[in-house]
């Protein structure tokens, strides 16, 4: 569930990126009243953006007390849910984020440490897994099932009945047809047309959508 956020909130973001930047700037317009950047390119990398970035993994594992909610705002998949196993496990109270311009049915189920951001829909009884991402504009309807660190870009539509498997990316623009299968660790290219299910850890692109490869061999 999403976290009740007040003007004296602290949030801790691991990941200073372009990511990271949106995620600050959706949590506080969900009101969130401060966020503190971690990264593990620190100190090399100062600031991100309008943001500090105060310290590295270890920094913020020794800070967790201090911070009302942490969330792991890296783009990487692997990488994100890994980063917030370790913190669960290290007792970091997970958090998710979602924007005031998102909307999400009451009926639908997010997991600690997933981001909706503005725009997004996400309707009835859809369920996210932990430290998925549901980008700007993109929609996940009825009935779908996204495990954990899934992304949905900007402008993605799943519609009803969906699954995506862990740590899979739906592309920029992606449309994907009802009751599909998406495997794990799949990437569907951006703008594709996905109308049958994805085995896993395949790259897909095209309308309707094909694995890579056998595209090449077409336009060769």
């Amino acid at each position: 569930m999403t976290a009740i956020a007040s003007p004296r909130r602290q949030l801790a973001l691991l990941g200073a990126s372009g990511h990271g930047k949106v995620v600050a700037e959706s949590a506080l317009a969900a009101g969130w009243g401060m966020v503190a950047f971690f990264d593990d390119s620190w100190p090399q990398s100062a600031a991100n953006g309008r943001w500090s970035v105060v310290g590295d993994t270890a920094h913020l594992m020794a800070r967790l007390a201090e911070f009302d909610g942490v969330l792991v705002a890296i783009g990487n998949a692997a990488v994100r849910v890994r980063k917030q196993e370790d913190l669960r496990q290290a007792g970091a109270k997970l958090v998710s984020v979602v924007h005031p311009r998102a909307w999400v049915s009451p009926s639908a189920t997010l997991g600690a440490g997933s981001v909706v951001m503005p725009g997004a829909v996400i309707n009835a009884d859809a369920v996210l897994g932990l430290a998925c991402i549901v980008n700007t504009g993109a929609s996940v309807d009825h009935d779908c099932r996204l495990a954990e660190g899934v992304h949905i870009s900007p402008g993605a539509h799943l519609c009803g009945g969906v699954s995506v498997g862990a740590c899979s990316w739906v592309g920029v623009g992606a449309a994907v047809r009802q009751g599909i299968r998406i495997g794990a660790g799949v990437t569907v290219g951006a703008g594709a047309v996905v109308v049958k299910d994805v085995p896993d850890g395949l790259t897909v692109v095209g309308c309707p959508a094909a694995p890579l490869a056998a595209n090449r061999a077409v336009q060769g």
